[in-house]
């Protein structure tokens, strides 16, 4: 099965290439614009791992995964796997977004093979942990 990765960013350049890295890679992969559009698209669809940029208008990176914590909280909901995805390369922004319990950060520009391993290897991990406490 593939897997479900949603990458928000408001730059229509990195979500084309990122589509292009992370399809070509074997992952489903849906390009959002905004938090709030990924708000609303988190209520009908099961996400497996979000790409998530900071700088966003609107709504920023940090607070749009606030937002989408406390509605998986309020809807018992698991929490989806985040990386933050950033040209952000100061310590503050990666200390809040790990804080938040954001997985890993990516820096833009992005090189594809990086991408592609960090994902996938979350994605393992993930799968790993979940396999474990369902033995259990």
């Amino acid at each position: 099965m593939e897997e479900r990765v949603v990458v928000v960013d408001d730059d229509a350049i990195i979500l084309r290439n990122a589509n292009t890295v992370l399809a070509e890679a074997g992952f489903r992969v849906t390009c959002l614009k905004s938090g709030r559009l990924l708000l609303d698209y988190a209520v009908k669809n099961t996400i497996d791992m979000l790409l998530l940029d900071i700088k966003m208008p609107e709504l920023d990176g940090f607070e749009t995964m606030k937002l989408l914590r406390k509605w998986e909280r309020e809807n018992g909901k698991r929490e989806t796997p985040v990386i933050f995805f950033t040209a952000n390369d100061d310590c503050a922004s990666e200390t809040a977004g790990l804080s938040l319990g954001a997985m890993d950060f990516i820096r833009k520009p992005f090189v594809a093979e990086v991408l592609t391993l960090r994902v996938r290897h979350l994605l393992d991990l993930i799968r790993l942990q979940r396999d474990l406490h369902a033995e259990v």
